[in-house]
């Protein structure tokens, strides 16, 4: 009996505890959201979507946390601007890609020219470190990953063969490439042919991005920045072949991401993948670290994201579709 009593008044002891630290824990993580919301400039309608947003933020920082605890992988997860959101809700307003009804791999097959994998290429190549590569840009929540992973890949080979780099602009592609469905859902294909039809792209400046389908402003006449003469596909499914396109020029890309891609921070991402392609992005290098291949990935997401809007991506072997499928629809732009 004696024993029993002892218990109880354990447990009415140790209750008013724990309750205290329940207390802080939710304190702690309401401060976080609203350092956060402070951070990436989010205000909400009125208290019960405040709330909603509250309870995804804690969701996301929970699993970041238990994450990054177990310190099993080769990258780590964090917070950035889109931890309010739900898997669901990001899916819908950040990723846009439409395979078009025509593409096959008989047409991609046509359309590849082959490298020869037994030339030498270096163990690490990056070309921001030629100069091809602009600085990060802000998609926002328009679904035209297509139209700047298409951007990216010219602007790049324009760099490379005139010495000029030029920021160009991708609302001419959201706006005039008539395939594409805006920012639903479009394909580099589709605007590297519309750039070609339009005879070239204005500058970035020249026509701003808005983040919205618009009517075209551009006719038969534009003073275009640049221009191209044809592109072509990489070889589906051969990470060797897209390793010697890369060392060539940057290369439009799409990937099967899901909400832990969304989440990333840093490292080398090794983890797990969407179910089918769903995303747009730009490869302008590769390298090794620690023993550990990789690709490197300029993203549309803004700097705020990854590795200063970068990400490292696990380069698994040549014959595979590689990993989050990134090898499997690969492009890129010729003068």
């Amino acid at each position: 009996m004696k024993c029993l009593i002892v218990l109880c008044l354990m447990i009415l002891w140790a209750c008013p505890y724990v309750a205290m630290s329940k207390t802080l824990y939710e304190s702690s993580l309401i401060e976080a959201h609203q350092q956060w919301m402070i951070k990436h400039g989010r205000t909400y309608t009125d208290s019960y979507e405040m709330e909603k947003r509250f309870q995804i933020f804690k969701s996301n920082l929970e699993y970041i946390e238990k994450f990054n605890n177990a310190g099993n992988k080769s990258y780590n997860l964090g917070l950035n601007q889109f931890s309010d959101l739900t898997n669901e809700e990001f899916m819908a307003l950040y990723t846009g890609i439409n395979v078009p009804s025509h593409f096959s791999s008989s047409k991609m097959k046509s359309n590849t020219i082959l490298f020869n994998v037994n030339d030498e290429v270096p163990t690490n190549f990056d070309w921001r470190q030629r100069g091809a590569v602009t600085d990060v840009k802000v998609q926002g929540i328009c679904g035209c990953c297509w139209a700047f992973t298409a951007v990216a890949a010219v602007e790049g080979i324009v760099k490379i063969k005139t010495g000029n780099l030029i920021s160009l602009s991708e609302q001419q592609l959201l706006d005039c490439d008539y395939e594409s469905r805006g920012c639903s859902n479009g394909h580099f294909e589709t605007a590297f042919a519309s750039i070609i039809q339009s005879h070239g792209i204005l500058k970035e400046s020249d026509y701003p991005y808005q983040g919205v389908k618009q009517t075209c402003q551009i006719n038969g006449n534009i003073e275009a920045a640049a221009q191209i003469s044809n592109y072509k596909f990489v070889s589906s499914n051969d990470e060797k072949q897209l390793l010697h396109a890369v060392a060539q020029q940057p290369i439009s890309a799409l990937i099967a991401m899901d909400d832990e891609f969304r989440s990333y921070k840093e490292g080398i991402y090794s983890g797990s993948c969407g179910k089918g392609i769903n995303h747009a992005l730009t490869i302008i290098g590769y390298g090794e670290s620690e023993g550990n291949k990789y690709w490197l990935i300029k993203n549309s997401w803004g700097e705020g994201w990854g590795e200063n809007g970068y990400i490292r991506l696990l380069r698994e072997g040549d014959g595979t579709s590689g990993h989050c499928q990134i090898a499997t629809y690969v492009g890129y732009p010729i003068i």
